[in-house]
């Protein structure tokens, strides 16, 4: 459990307010909220001094010298609402996904530490995450086991010593998510041990058991996970609670099930709403044109669940699971002064929202903006120092990669003659390649199902930051090549010799520095001209990203080579250039 972060004199100020003999810095008086441990609507006033709510309930201040009062007759009051299960550089940086997310009234992240594990040292990382936590905003952290791809160097990068680093912070809240847990069941004793060490610390383990078998359930359970987010069905949701687990639902850009889920529990009288939580689950960007969990919330409204529940599983409930609770998801005393103002219950975008005792929106405007993090201090331009030879396009083998949806994969034997330099226009196949984006190899595919008439496409947004290359026209995928090379990073489009849509990215080619609402705009031109060429799915982003992602079946490009995920090997190695 995260300790206390008030100092002593800081707290003798707060008991002082109660006392009356210093002011609170903002009163809010009338107000209807929400307690979440009761599971009520209250009536009275709320005290705050600095940061920290020091008093709610039906008295008023004796001494209001300076005091901010503000009068919430007809108005509601919530907890700040927190995202559970953030992947924090889907495009967007956890700055800026912050900073954007806080004006919806989502005011606390738990999220992914996999990009920092991957792409920095971990002195780098701590030092940007010591640096986000004076915002006004909630960050909290969850550690890997492994980089849920085959990394060429895997076992450099998560050993006894980087996993205990992550485990001894105190912002971080638990392992996982467990996409290596097929490891577990092999016998895979280094990560048991990672996961009991974690535990011995207070941390949760997360799981990502898709499709899990109630066996399945019960052997991880043993293993130590305590939660898992991974429930696609009504009986998905009953065999996890039957066997003791902490329930996240998603409501997100490839997998928006939490409406269909809602209703079930609802149909079924299924007494459980304050053992699930909510979540968006690494939504890309424009699946966040209209917020954050306020989303959630509106969905749970609009599925008949009560008011209070809808608001505690976006809040209260996330809280008490992680043992926050001392800070976090409720309007009570000693608490963070995170309050989200709403027009009523069923209007979950506030019209004000306070963090921590700041005024971040008022009165439907932004009041705050986050810019502390200098993001180019940590992360060098990305420099490709090579170019692309016509060797670096010739495909050895007709074995390919067919996408059956956005993420799922199954292996391919395409009938093409592999030395093609183009693919007929209006077919589904494509060539793929993976390369080292310090040049030094390259893996080479047919890609079926991904588009019809994407001429050349590349991409520095991938797991590893290594650079993906797509298209019909081996032409125009050496120029779209050429022109990331220029940008240094990001994901560009061609056609015909011509750059049609490009979107630079830095943090070495693998976010955007600008604000969300830029960034929204800029990915939905991007999915509207790949949807124009073809792309038949829901997000490309997500398709790019779990090309290389070992957690899902049944084929991936990897950096070692074409891997096998049900057998766990390479098919296909990588070749050196």
């Amino acid at each position: 459990m995260p300790p206390s972060i008030w100092k002593i004199q800081e707290i003798r100020d707060q008991v002082a307010v109660v006392e009356g003999k210093k002011a609170p810095t903002i009163v809010l008086k009338n107000a209807r909220y929400i307690h979440s441990m009761l599971k009520q609507w209250k009536y009275g006033n709320i005290w705050i001094f600095g940061g920290r709510i020091v008093y709610a309930g039906k008295e008023m201040p004796v001494n209001l010298d300076g005091t901010e009062v503000i009068d919430l007759e007809g108005k509601t009051v919530v907890p700040g609402y927190i995202e559970p299960h953030v992947h924090p550089f889907q495009l967007y940086n956890p700055e800026s996904f912050a900073d954007y997310a806080a004006q919806f009234g989502t005011t606390m992240f738990i999220s992914d530490n996999l990009h920092f594990a991957v792409h920095l040292p971990r002195k780098k990382a701590f030092s940007i995450m010591e640096g986000l936590k004076a915002l006004p905003f909630s960050f909290y952290w969850w550690t890997r086991y492994d980089s849920q791809t085959e990394l060429a160097e895997e076992e450099q990068l998560f050993t006894n010593k980087s996993i205990f680093e992550w485990m001894e912070r105190d912002d971080v809240l638990l392992g996982g998510e467990l996409t290596g847990w097929p490891r577990l069941l092999r016998g895979d004793d280094q990560m048991l041990y990672w996961i009991q060490s974690s535990k011995k610390k207070g941390k949760k383990i997360e799981g990502h058991f898709p499709g899990a078998s109630e066996k399945t359930l019960a052997r991880m359970k043993l293993l130590g996970a305590d939660g898992d987010h991974e429930a696609m069905t009504i009986e998905d949701v009953e065999k996890r609670i039957e066997h003791g687990y902490g329930v996240t639902l998603r409501y997100s850009s490839i997998r928006p099930d939490l409406p269909n889920l809602l209703k079930a529990i609802i149909e079924k009288k299924l007494n459980i709403f304050d053992h699930i939580m909510l979540t968006t689950d690494g939504s890309t960007p424009s699946f966040h044109r209209d917020g954050v969990m306020n989303l959630c919330i509106e969905k749970a409204l609009e599925a008949g669940v009560d008011p209070i529940d809808a608001y505690n599983m976006a809040s209260y409930n996330i809280a008490r699971y992680y043992n926050l609770s001392h800070l976090h998801g409720i309007i009570a005393t000693g608490r963070f002064a995170t309050l989200n103002i709403l027009k009523d219950e069923y209007h979950p975008n506030p019209e004000s929202v306070l963090s921590k005792g700041i005024w971040l929106k008022k009165e439907g405007k932004r009041v705050q903006a986050f810019s502390n993090t200098d993001w180019n201090r940590y992360y060098p331009p990305l420099e490709l120092s090579f170019d692309l030879k016509d060797e670096d396009f010739q495909l050895s083998t007709p074995i390919g990669i067919e996408l059956i949806n956005d993420v799922i994969t199954k292996p391919y034997s395409s009938s093409s003659q592999v030395f093609k330099t183009e693919l007929p226009p209006g077919s589904d196949e494509s060539f793929l390649i993976l390369i080292d984006k310090n040049g030094k190899w390259r893996i080479n595919a047919i890609l079926k199902g991904f588009a019809t008439d994407v001429m050349g496409f590349a991409s520095s947004y991938s797991i590893t930051g290594d650079i993906i290359l797509i298209g019909k026209k081996k032409r125009d995928m050496q120029h779209a090549f050429e022109e990331l090379k220029k940008m240094k990073g990001g994901i560009v489009l061609v056609e015909n010799g011509q750059a049609v849509v490009s979107l630079p990215l830095a943090g070495s080619g693998t976010f955007y520095l600008g604000s969300m609402d830029e960034l929204i705009e800029k990915e939905s031109a991007l999915k509207a001209a790949l949807g124009e060429r073809g792309y038949k799915h829901k997000d490309a982003i997500y398709t790019l990203f779990f090309l290389e992602s070992i957690h899902l079946p049944y084929i991936r490009i990897t950096q070692k080579g074409i891997f096998d995920v049900m057998n766990k090997e390479v098919i296909i190695p990588s070749v050196m250039r």
